[in-house]
């Protein structure tokens, strides 16, 4: 019994580290809203980058849409 009772001790503690280890990470913010000394530069995304970004995910989904209306096309004669 008193085998059993330190290995759920030790077992327990070993979880515990692994989650401290685990909750490192290399996110530039803290859990409590403190910038870490990190090394990353966050920076705001203007305008521009915004647009290129949108242009591309419609660009996408056309494909996406044109690919699918194909294949309906196609399988519309068997």
């Amino acid at each position: 019994m008193k085998k059993l009772t330190l290995a759920l001790t030790a077992l327990t503690a070993l979880g515990g580290i692994a989650l401290a280890a685990g909750s490192a990470t290399a996110a530039p913010m803290s859990v409590n809203g403190l910038q870490s000394e990190s090394g990353v530069t966050q920076v705001r995304m203007m305008h521009g980058d915004r647009m290129m970004m949108k242009k591309r995910m419609m660009r996408k989904q056309m494909m996406k849409r044109r690919m699918m209306k194909k294949r309906m096309m196609m399988n519309r004669g068997m």
